[in-house]
C-alpha cells in the first residue's frame, strides 16, 4: 500500500472515531470487558510488570485497568480527539504516556523496547497489517509479544450490527474481512514473528454477558464446537524471535 493510500485511510479513521464519543470506546469496569481484558492477558501470559504499548488505545477502556492491574502502560493513538478524551478520562489518575501517531510510521519517541504490544479491536481498522507487524517488530524486545482481540468475520451479528448501529459505516468497517488468520498470521509471520496461535471465545453481547446467568450459560455455550468457529472474539498471538535486519 502507497503512503498517500495510507494517509487517506487514517485521515478516514480520524473522521470515523473524532465526530463523537462512542459509547463502546468510554473507559467501563464491566464484567464484559473485564472479560475480554483477562483473556488477553491470560492468553498472552502478560505478567504485572511488564511493558506494554496499547496500539489504538482510544479513551482508555483498556489501558486504566491494565495499569490497575499493575502493567507498566503506554499508548499510541492515531486520533487527537481520542487522546484528548483519554486525558479527560484520565483525570490525571493514571501516568499513562500517550503519543500521538501511526503505527505504520510509529513516532520515535515512544519508549520501547516493550515486553508486548497489545490492542483490542484494532487490526481490523489499519491500512496495511504486513506493515502494521514490522513497526510493532521494531518496538519490542526479542521475545517480545503481540497480542490483539479482535472481531471474527465468520460471525454474522458484526454485520447486522454495522448495518443497524448509528455512526457505524461498512467503508470504516470492512476491515472486519482481513480478520482472518489466512491473512494475520502471515503478516505476522513475515514481520518475525513466530509460535503464531488463535483463540476463539464468548456469545453474547454486553447486555447479557454483563449478567451472572449470561456470564454462566456463556460459558456452556462455547463449549459446543459446532459454533466454535464463529464465536465472536479471537486472540492472536506472535512471539518475537529476534530482531530483523
Amino acid at each position: 500500500m502507497t503512503e498517500g493510500q495510507i494517509a487517506r485511510h487514517n485521515q478516514l479513521q480520524r473522521e470515523y472515531f473524532g465526530r463523537r464519543v462512542k459509547p463502546t470506546m468510554r473507559p467501563a469496569r464491566t464484567p464484559y470487558v473485564m472479560r475480554h481484558l483477562q483473556e488477553l492477558i491470560g492468553f498472552g501470559a502478560l505478567q504485572p510488570g511488564d511493558r506494554i504499548l496499547e496500539v489504538g488505545c482510544g479513551m482508555g477502556r483498556h489501558a486504566f485497568l491494565l495499569a490497575e492491574l499493575g502493567f507498566v502502560v503506554e499508548g499510541l493513538e492515531l486520533s487527537p480527539f481520542l487522546i484528548e478524551k483519554f486525558q479527560e478520562f484520565s483525570r490525571g489518575g493514571y501516568a499513562i504516556p500517550v503519543y500521538c501517531g501511526d503505527i505504520h510510521d510509529p513516532p520515535a519517541e515512544l519508549c520501547g523496547p516493550y515486553d508486548a504490544v497489545v490492542g483490542f479491536f484494532v487490526l481490523e481498522q489499519l491500512a496495511d497489517l504486513s506493515r502494521a507487524f514490522r513497526s510493532m517488530a521494531g518496538l519490542l524486545k526479542p521475545g517480545g509479544k503481540a497480542i490483539f482481540l479482535e472481531p471474527n468475520p465468520y460471525n454474522p451479528l458484526y454485520y447486522l450490527q454495522i448495518l443497524i448501529t448509528p455512526g457505524m459505516s461498512w467503508r470504516a468497517e470492512r476491515g472486519l474481512l482481513n480478520m482472518r488468520p489466512t491473512i494475520l498470521f502471515p503478516a505476522m509471520g513475515a514481520a518475525g514473528f513466530g509460535e503464531l496461535s488463535l483463540r476463539r471465545f464468548g456469545f453474547f453481547p454486553p447486555l447479557l454477558a454483563n449478567t451472572r446467568w449470561g456470564r454462566r450459560l456463556e460459558t456452556i455455550l462455547e463449549s459446543f464446537p459446532l459454533w466454535q468457529h464463529a464465536l465472536p472474539f479471537q486472540l492472536f498471538r506472535g512471539v518475537l524471535a529476534g530482531r530483523l535486519s
